[in-house]
């Protein structure tokens, strides 16, 4: 497909998904968000997907919602909002269930909705310089794009509810700190080092990493027996995969394993 508000394109195995509006700070609007569900679609169906680089083009991953899109919407800003959120949420609804793990190379300043997409990563690296804000309730808004649901999470309810109330800006070390990132690396080297993990990735379990990432989703739901329950069925199905065969064999034969993500 050809996109006009996001870069997308796949090379051994990994999947470069990045946005980009960089003259408008890589501002959500509609258009980017329909576009980032369906590349996200695309990510979960394709099998010459097994992971997935997401950044931003130019000097900022994201400035969060376009707030001059908001202001000209007048009163019909409510449904504009219905929509923006409705192909957001479903791209990182895709993005959270498909196997192949996200990582996230989160470059200058990462502001509502970019926080939140951060956030919502399965692997997050940050440059040196990179920032963080929530910054919804600076424009009497609330918080969306799964922030409340994985920054609790993340970083546990009263850090969360601080960072909400208050938009506290976040330095990378700061952000790695509280456990909102993995990796905190220079800033010419964030690409390289983001690619070479999702390249990894890409060589790896594809559908043990994303029974891992249902697992984990659960965990917070479910009782200690049904989660082991889900454990067991987990551990069980994946039995029957091919690479489940050779992680074994190379493992008992001491070699390195060849995965093939299937």
């Amino acid at each position: 497909m050809t996109y006009q508000t996001i870069s997308f394109d796949v090379a051994d195995g990994v999947a470069r998904l990045a946005l980009n509006r960089p003259d408008a700070a890589n501002a959500f609007n509609p258009e980017l968000c329909r576009e980032l569900f369906e590349a996200a679609i695309a990510c979960d169906e394709r099998d010459d997907i097994r992971a997935v680089l997401l950044t931003g083009e130019g000097s900022m991953f994201s400035a969060g919602g376009d707030l001059k899109y908001f202001s000209a919407q007048g009163d019909n800003l409510g449904a504009a909002l219905k929509e923006i959120t409705g192909y957001l949420h479903a791209a990182i609804t895709r993005m959270a269930h498909m196997d192949a793990p996200v990582v996230g190379a989160i470059n200058g300043m990462a502001a509502g909705a970019g926080f939140s997409l951060a956030a919502a990563c399965d692997f997050t690296f940050a440059g040196q310089s990179s920032r963080f804000t929530l910054a919804y309730t600076a424009a009497g808004l609330s918080p969306d794009g799964s922030s409340t649901w994985f920054l609790p999470r993340l970083i546990g309810l009263r850090r969360a509810r601080e960072l909400m109330l208050t938009n506290r800006m976040l330095s990378a070390d700061e952000a790695y700190d509280l456990g909102i990132v993995d990796r905190v690396v220079p800033d010419d080297t964030l690409a390289d080092e983001a690619m070479a993990q999702a390249t990894a990735f890409a060589t790896g379990p594809t559908k043990a990493y994303g029974a891992t990432k249902r697992l984990l989703q659960d965990t917070w739901t479910n009782g200690l027996e049904t989660q082991m329950d889900r454990e067991t069925r987990s551990i069980s199905d994946l039995t029957r995969t091919a690479d489940a065969r050779e992680g074994i064999d190379a493992f008992v034969n001491k070699r390195k394993p060849s995965f093939e993500g299937n």
